[in-house]
């Protein structure tokens, strides 16, 4: 009896051992390949905080000698970043621009995903196309998509993140649309290259750019100016709660958006974007729909996804 016992102890030993084990997730990679993961990992989320932004543009060099340069830009601002999201090769973070105590501005995201083989590269005259990369090309790499402040598409570059010398960086080369800054006057060109360069700093982070302003036409590239920009992220002791409670009301209706970007993005190898329809552009008809289900406890998910769903797809060229 006694022998019985002991075995059948044994066995449920076993079983929930063997339970147990089967629900903690494995990870494929080598624990060499683990502590630089999270290494990167570590430099990816300090971008998190609280901060004043400076942004510091100015054209620098243009092939033309009677190009005309055109006004320095210079900006700063408050921004909130929080991570909405972290999995072993996944992080994403959302910015919010504190404008004042009563407005505040779902400002730009970044997602940041660890051997990524597949990005919708820019085109031009807002047109994204789906590109495949191979698995050897993007080993130790990680990918930056940045999405505009209605979650649609941006721009999407991969580097490898570098921790040498007490310094911590990632660079990469991207092609983007025209940034906001230059939408009111009439550009000369219709694609930015951005080479850029975030760095990792006691102070915060800075995201360095030195930016190609090219005119693709039928095909082929033509310079018009270089540029170099620097948004200086700096800590300090500035009042965010206002974008808390913001992102408190609005986060379920923005993760019902993401997903229905998601989907679309699934669906369609190539993606096209109208600027404005009836007269509005997208993050403006976003944006209502964010005032109008900013009510957590009477938000209904399956509502907002069909007038989410049916906004976007009004913006998309068929």
């Amino acid at each position: 009896m006694k022998n019985s016992i002991l075995l059948f102890t044994a066995f449920i030993s076993f079983t929930l051992f063997a339970q147990q084990k089967a629900t903690v997730p494995v990870s494929k990679f080598t624990p060499a390949e683990l502590a630089k993961i999270n290494q990167d990992k570590a430099a990816i989320k300090a971008m998190a905080g609280i901060y004043k932004v400076n942004f510091e543009f100015a054209e620098t060099f243009a092939p033309d000698t009677a190009y005309n340069y055109h006004d320095r830009k210079f900006d700063w601002g408050i921004e909130y970043v929080t991570i909405l999201e972290e999995t072993e090769t996944k992080v994403v973070l959302q910015h919010l621009l504190i404008v004042s105590d009563s407005m505040i501005v779902k400002h730009w995201r970044q997602d940041w995903l660890y051997q990524n083989t597949e990005i919708h590269g820019y085109y031009k005259d807002d047109t994204w196309k789906k590109i495949s990369l191979p698995a050897e090309k993007v080993k130790g790499t990680w990918t930056q998509k940045v999405f505009q402040v209605d979650d649609s598409p941006r721009y999407e570059g991969y580097g490898t993140w570098v921790h040498v010398d007490g310094r911590h960086f990632w660079e990469s080369v991207a092609d983007a649309p025209l940034p906001r800054r230059e939408l009111p006057r009439k550009a000369e060109y219709n694609v930015l290259k951005r080479h850029s360069h975030i760095e990792i700093d006691a102070t915060g982070w800075t995201f360095n750019q030195d930016n190609e302003k090219i005119l693709r036409k039928d095909g082929v590239d033509k310079l018009i100016c270089w540029e170099r920009g620097v948004e200086k992220f700096t800590t300090g002791a500035y009042n965010a709660q206002p974008a808390i409670e913001y992102w408190t009301k609005t986060s379920k209706y923005w993760a019902d958006v993401r997903k229905v970007w998601t989907e679309i993005y699934a669906a369609n190898p190539s993606l096209a974007l109208i600027k404005r329809v009836e007269n509005q552009m997208l993050f403006e008809k976003l944006f209502e729909l964010a005032d109008k289900y900013s009510d957590p406890a009477k938000y209904n998910s399956v509502e907002a996804i069909v007038e989410v769903r049916n906004a976007i797809n009004s913006f998309i060229q068929k």
